[in-house]
């Protein structure tokens, strides 16, 4: 009963964490997607805001997740992956994201993420856990 418990409370956390870095994408990022067509006064900020978040939902239901597994894709070795890489992943690209904002240093969350879950592979696994041809493409 009690390992359920602590499963639980590490997917719960897990969760949390994937949510607290997508808002951080859409923080960091998703101003990339409106800049244009506000700043030559297209759309007004809430319009664009609004198209923006439509387009987003409407690729979610046709794209699903094949962006994110083609990404993923022979990055690491899937064997090694457990909750503590997604969480060591996680905090590492949380913490790049904010760290690249309040800097204004313009970055990828994509990569940051990217980043961590092979900065989580290596610390767990060595180098050797790496699949560079996935890291390189």
């Amino acid at each position: 009963m009690a390992s359920a418990e602590i499963a639980f409370w590490v997917v719960a956390l897990l969760v949390v964490l994937a949510l607290l870095f997508d808002f951080m994408n859409g923080f960091h990022d998703a101003a990339n997607s409106i800049a244009t067509v506000v700043s030559t006064g297209v759309l007004k900020p809430q319009q664009a805001v609004l198209f923006a978040a439509f387009f987003n939902v409407l690729a979610i239901a046709f794209f699903q997740l094949k962006v994110a597994a083609t990404i993923g894709k022979g990055i690491v070795e899937p064997g090694i992956v457990d909750h503590h890489v997604v969480f060591g992943a996680l905090i590492g690209a949380i913490a790049w994201n904010a760290i690249t904002w309040w800097r204004g240093i313009p970055s990828s969350s994509s990569h940051a993420l990217i980043g961590g879950i092979a900065g989580a592979v290596v610390s767990k696994a060595g180098p050797e856990a790496l699949i560079a041809g996935g890291i390189w493409k």
